[in-house]
């Protein structure tokens, strides 16, 4: 049956794909029997070379809410993240991946938190680990409900505690996005995105386990510490080593101090904390300089990954 989308959509549920056909039928599904329905559902196929378009199209037959675009070229995975929010024109946006799935009450809790204080630029809820059957492995506690007004607060509490990324797939609000530089093309780019709407909104978590993320051997947090394969699925398919990956990881949160609504002393403070991160951090910076300037000059640079 098809079911006509609202004129004025309040939501957008934007999916990033690649290669997904063996878990994507059952996050949409999951999505499509929220009891919320004031949506659209943005699918961005990142040029995918297994059955994942021919599922698409499917439910786009099915459901007038379901949106199908592909990528020419394969773009990455943030890539992918930042050409949904240009296919978005609503109010909320709310990332979804193609192998995770979502309790049918997820999207109209959001939705009533983020109605009531525009305060609230992120609105998440509690998450559930899954294998790759749907079996439950364990309950996460992400530990990032930020009330606070300070935005500096905010960010530090999102640097000092963030481990799973899972709150760039709760609802967010459009306008704060844009005032973000988005995902940038690295690895662990979601944490810097997180880390920048901070400053810009609250963030509210939602007290109830709605959110599935399922771990298994094709899912971008599985394997982790793999430079090869985190460069791949992060930047693009063909790309063994994102360049100064370090260097960039880093520089995302600066970049966001900079150019936020801060003052200058709050800046400062921040920096200096920034600084001290990056001391710490300075073995794998150093490993980047030894990697990554020597072939600006023509030379073969190292390539072993430093012990933690």
């Amino acid at each position: 049956m098809s079911i006509t989308p609202p004129a004025q959509s309040l939501v957008t549920i934007g999916m990033p794909v690649y290669n997904s056909e063996r878990h994507l039928g059952k996050s949409i599904e999951s999505l499509l029997a929220q009891t919320y329905g004031d949506f659209v559902l943005v699918i961005s196929d990142n040029a995918s070379t297994d059955g994942t378009a021919d599922i698409c199209q499917r439910y786009v037959r099915q459901d007038a809410r379901v949106q199908y675009f592909r990528n020419p070229v394969n773009v990455g995975m943030t890539g992918n993240f930042n050409r949904v929010f240009e296919l978005t024109h609503t109010k909320y946006l709310k990332w979804s991946t193609a192998d995770d799935f979502w309790a049918p009450d997820m999207l109209a809790d959001a939705v009533a938190v983020m109605e009531a204080d525009p305060s609230v630029v992120l609105c998440y809820p509690k998450t559930i680990i899954v294998d790759g059957e749907g079996r439950e492995q364990g309950r996460y506690e992400d530990k990032l409900h930020l009330m606070q007004d300070d935005p500096a607060k905010r960010f530090l509490a999102v640097i000092e505690n963030i481990r799973l990324v899972n709150h760039h797939l709760g609802l967010l609000r459009t306008d704060a996005i844009r005032r973000t530089r988005q995902f940038g093309k690295h690895v662990s780019a979601d944490i810097g995105f997180v880390a920048e709407m901070s400053l810009y909104g609250k963030f509210f978590e939602v007290k109830k386990y709605q959110f599935y993320r399922r771990f298994h051997t094709e899912s971008s947090s599985w394997n982790r510490g793999d430079e090869e394969q985190e460069a791949r699925r992060f930047h693009a398919a063909n790309v063994r080593r994102v360049p100064f990956n370090t260097w960039l990881y880093h520089w995302a949160f600066s970049n966001a101090v900079l150019h936020s609504p801060l003052g200058l002393v709050k800046k400062l403070k921040l920096f200096g904390r920034l600084g001290k991160w990056m001391y710490w951090d300075r073995e794998r910076l150093y490993y980047d300089i030894r990697c990554d300037v020597p072939p600006l000059f023509g030379f073969a640079g190292k390539n072993s990954v430093p012990k933690k």
